[in-house]
């Protein structure tokens, strides 16, 4: 076991408290890239949060509720912050954080116009490297703003390539690397390296600072930075951490062996510029940047306050590289303790020099090895080089996208009791029905700049791959959500800052399971409560997204923003969307929870009968409903939403997308003994198997009583998600139509699923959609003229590039085309895109369900595929197939290309940029090309777990299951 895989292992819960989680956790990437224009610093009266603190306030207000910066860094409360700052010494202002577009700025919505990368990090933050490309000529601040002003919604983004700043090679590549010696220990390593061809000269800044915590209560305590004695002309700033004690941060010299000049301000925002009132500071948060680029006596003389930075004045010649080095560890550790007797710098000196000389080197040389060794033992033998980086920087993006989420709704709604009240309009506005939300919790960003907050189902993505690297923060965050700080009293689980009563895709349960077959399927405590919290969401479910009671749910976006010609969660025409999405989720949700029970009850935990025929009546009901109710559409062959106009028109919504698909993802498979014992109880999943002429033959021990009593039914074993099959999405219905044309099973078991084995030991598969349905589905799915593209499943069907569909229903029309791009929709901000690029967590899903259905059938089924082909594989192979085209966004193909940089040259083919990849938030469905978000490494850091799994490292929820029925067995 490498060192880094010990320190993982000892890492404890940090639901149970930040500090209280492990040493190694106290200090990592928790700072935010973007903390300007959020919910949480609007206290504006119409929640226009882009506009209440844009881009130009940064730099001058202190923020209430976090902080961001370059290349982040900070302890696990974001008491104490570090970062960089950078001026070329021709922008007006310094660069302290990554600039980009509001939502109104941007032709496709907010957007970054910036170049960074995460290129390494491992779970304990003992090693990480951040990547940064600066022009050496002014950054085009304004010309991007006037030019993408200037553009509709479809032309493409204007970006900071377009520009010319990056031409010749004349920007300078700035990386910062972060080593702990120890737990408190933190080395700071900045390389500049001047990528021109001319002698150039650049200042850089790097940064301390105290997040404001002592304007917003009377009385609080305000920690102040203070320049100390030198140790041996090394610059040293007295540190005193509220919590962790005192430290010291030590700036080494320049390569010329120039010291840094030690500059001091306030974390206050500059009243006297934004307001014109009285400075609460005459150093405020902006005096740092106002001295370096004007001299503006800015600075305090007395070499104190809650910011300092450590200013170099950099000369480097063309494509040389120059060294910093700074470290920030507890105070002392030169070896003389207060009161020695020591002679003034003497001991001291010599440790300082040992700090950022050889020890240095020692400790950055170690980290990185065992770095390495973390990764080697993570990397499969099979995989190629370039997935190899591909897997390692995706899960970099994944640990550097953790962030201090700090929001008390109460709190924000009321007001702070020494600042001005907010306006009475919140208190009826945005978030105020969930004051009992109060996050001060670590959490993993979708991307710290777009989306520096969480996402619910989002997240629940993030874990899986999460897990790879850390299982118990992959556990923490989805405990973390159904806490009771997170959960709504009644249920709801938040969606997203900007609207948490907004609702998400219900997939925590079925990422529970994932990271728990990660983690090598031992934790049945975290499943536990998980499962517990997760009832409650689902009976809100039941109570709130089912108007009509009828099984048929609705949800409104549901994650999918733009999918449809309307906006699903508010309907332009009023009434209800009877939606395909919402009631196929509700079926996957309920064969995931019916899966934990199933695993609670065979592994001993607890009794968990009762609840999986729970889940199997839930689910014979939401099949009813979508055999019944009219969201099949039997000459399209695909599920469609429908609207119940309020004159009681029912008006199906024909666009051919991913929503009609989501309930294939409803699947599983029940044993011979839950089927006995449903028959015994009598109630609807009874029916429902009747019904579909699945009750066992005469003789098979089961009998059913119509319309029976109730009682439980001890020993039942529904596998939802078990040994031969489980929730998540798929085809069973189309494979058993093969299977029933080749004459392997009767016709009265193909019509929701198939039955197999040797009597006493049979299975049912079982699918919301029927055998006929899944077919027909899978044929539009697997057709390259309609849903697959070279490197993935598109999210809505290429037939509409020639077919776009119009709805015209109560006076409003609204239509949907096939756009592989970015939107051209103002739908919930137009800055994602579901109207037909390749997006990961539904592809994912696919190939989850493919890869159970094949553990089910075997070689015994096979499909056409692609559709139309005349080529039949197996499930598995179908499954690979796909999964190698999400891979292949990232990996240099044949033609030395790596499609995920479109058709932007020096991304493919210069050396300085060739290898830093993106993780975007979507791809183009035509070519594959990153769009959206530019460092989306949630979701689509599953990427690294696609790469694990095609290499055969990771065992399914499948096997992990039967190796608990076994032993329950025993």
């Amino acid at each position: 076991m490498s060192a880094e895989r010990e320190r993982v292992a000892g890492f404890g819960r940090m639901e149970d408290g930040l500090r209280q989680a492990g040493d190694w956790y106290r200090w990592g990437p928790y700072v935010s890239e973007r903390q300007w224009g959020t919910v949480r610093e609007d206290y504006s009266a119409d929640g226009e949060a882009w506009d209440y603190l844009p881009f130009d306030h940064a730099r001058s207000r202190a923020y209430r509720w976090g902080e961001d910066g370059l290349a982040g860094f900070c302890d696990v409360e974001q008491r104490l912050c570090l970062g960089l700052a950078l001026w070329n010494g021709r922008d007006p202002i310094l660069k302290e954080r990554l600039f980009g577009l509001t939502g109104a700025q941007g032709n496709h919505g907010e957007d970054v116009k910036e170049c960074w990368w995460y290129l390494d990090a491992i779970p304990s933050h003992a090693w990480n490297r951040w990547r940064y490309h600066y022009p050496q000529a002014e950054f085009p601040y304004a010309d991007l703003l006037r030019e993408n002003g200037l553009r509709n919604r479809t032309e493409p983004e204007y970006e900071v390539f377009d520009t010319g700043v990056f031409d010749d090679g004349r920007y300078w590549i700035v990386e910062v690397h972060y080593a702990k010696a120890g737990p408190d220990d933190l080395l700071i390593r900045v390389t500049v390296t001047n990528a021109g061809p001319d002698q150039a000269s650049v200042h850089v800044l790097p940064t301390a600072w105290f997040r404001n915590t002592w304007d917003w209560d009377d009385g609080a305590d305000k920690p102040v930075l203070a320049a100390a004695a030198d140790q041996a002309g090394v610059p040293t700033v007295s540190v005193p951490h509220p919590f962790i004690g005192a430290l010291e941060l030590l700036a080494g010299p320049g390569p010329d062996g120039t010291p840094p000049e030690l500059l001091f301000c306030d974390n206050e925002t500059n009243t006297k510029l934004l307001f014109g009132t009285e400075p609460v500071s005459p150093y405020p948060k902006d005096g740092i940047g106002a001295h370096v680029i004007s001299g503006a006596a800015t600075v305090n003389p007395e070499r104190t306050g809650t910011k300092c930075s450590a200013w170099y004045q950099l000369t480097v010649a063309g494509g040389q590289t120059a060294e910093l080095r700074l470290r920030l560890r507890p105070a002392n550790e030169g070896g003389v303790a207060p009161g020695a007797g020591v002679a003034p710098g003497a001991n001291v000196a010599r440790g300082a020099d040992v700090a950022l000389g050889a020890d240095f080197d020692r400790v950055l040389a170690l980290r990185q090895a065992e770095a390495d060794e973390f990764y080697a033992e993570l990397t499969p033998a099979t995989c190629s080089a370039d997935e190899a980086m591909v897997m390692r920087q995706a899960f970099a993006g994944l640990l550097w996208s953790k962030q201090l989420f700090y929001y008390d709704v109460a709190r924000w709604l009321d007001g702070d009791p020494t600042q001005p009240p907010p306006p009475p309009e919140r208190l009826t506005g945005r978030n105020c029905r969930w004051r009992s939300f109060d996050a001060f919790d670590i959490m993993s960003m979708p991307d710290k700049w777009e989306y520096p907050w969480f996402a619910a189902w989002d997240l629940a993505f993030h874990c899986v791959a999460l897990a790879h690297l850390d299982p118990a923060f992959a556990k923490y965050q989805l405990i973390l959500l159904c806490r009771e700080w997170f959960q709504h009293p009644n249920g709801a689980l938040p969606a997203y800052e900007w609207d948490f009563s907004d609702v998400n895709p219900p997939v925590q349960a079925w990422a529970a399971l994932e990271v728990f077959a990660v983690d090598g399927g031992h934790d049945i405590d975290f499943l536990s409560r998980v499962f517990d919290k997760l009832l409650v969401n689902f009976t809100w479910w039941v109570n709130r997204e089912d108007a009509e009671g009828n099984n048929l749910f609705e949800g409104g976006f549901l994650g999918l923003d733009n999918i449809g010609p309307i906006d699903r969660s508010h309907l332009p025409v009023g009434g209800i969307l009877e939606q395909s999405d919402a009631t196929g989720w509700m079926g996957f949700y309920a064969m995931a929870m019916a899966s934990i029970a199933l695993i609670l009850d065979r592994s001993g935990q607890r009794p968990g009968t009762d609840l999986m025929l729970k889940f199997l009546e839930h689910f014979a009901a939401i099949r009813e409903a979508l055999d019944d109710r009219g969201l099949w559409d039997e000459d399209d062959g695909l599920y469609y939403d429908r609207l119940l106009t309020p004159d009681g028109e029912a008006v199906p919504v024909r666009v051919r997308s991913v929503v009609g698909m989501i309930p294939a993802l409803a699947l599983g498979v029940v044993d011979q003994g839950s089927i006995e014992r449903s028959m015994v109880v009598g109630k609807r999943f009874a029916d429902y198997l009747v019904g579909h002429d699945l009750a066992l033959p005469d003789g098979s021990g089961g009998s059913y009583r119509s319309g029976g009593g109730g009682g439980s039914a001890a020993g039942a074993s529904a596998s939802a998600a078990g040994a031969d099959g489980s929730a998540g999405p798929g085809g069973a219905g189309g494979l058993a139509g093969d299977a029933e044309r080749n004459g392997q099973m009767p016709r009265g078991l193909v019509s929701t699923g198939m039955l197999r084995g040797e009597p006493g030991n049979q299975r049912l598969l079982l699918s919301l959609a029927g055998p006929d349905r899944l077919a027909r589905l899978l044929t539009r799915l697997f057709d390259e003229a309609e849903f697959l593209s070279p490197h993935g499943l598109r999210a809505l069907s290429a037939w509409h590039r020639q077919h776009p569909y119009t709805i015209n229903v109560g006076g409003y029309q609204a239509s949907v085309d096939y756009e592989p791009a970015e939107s051209t929709t103002p739908l919930f901000g137009g800055n994602s895109n579901w109207r037909g690029p390749i997006w990961f967590p539904v592809n994912y899903l696919v190939i989850s369900a493919l890869e159970r259905y094949h553990r089910f059938f075997g070689d015994d089924l096979t499909i056409e595929y692609p559709t139309g082909s005349g080529r039949r594989l197996t499930l598995d192979q179908i499954a690979v197939d796909l999964s190698d085209r999400l891979i292949s966004i990232f990996t240099r193909g044949p033609d030395d290309r790596r499609p995920c940089f479109g058709g932007t040259e020096f991304l493919q083919a210069d050396p300085a940029w060739r290898d830093n990849l993106l993780f975007n938030e979507y791809f183009h469905g035509d070519n594959g090309a990153g769009l959206g978000a530019a460092h989306q490494t949630g979701w689509t850091g599953l990427v690294a777990d696609l790469i694990r799994r095609r290499h055969g490292e990771v065992r399914s929820i499948g096997d992990v299951i039967v190796d608990i029925v076994r032993h329950a067995r025993r």
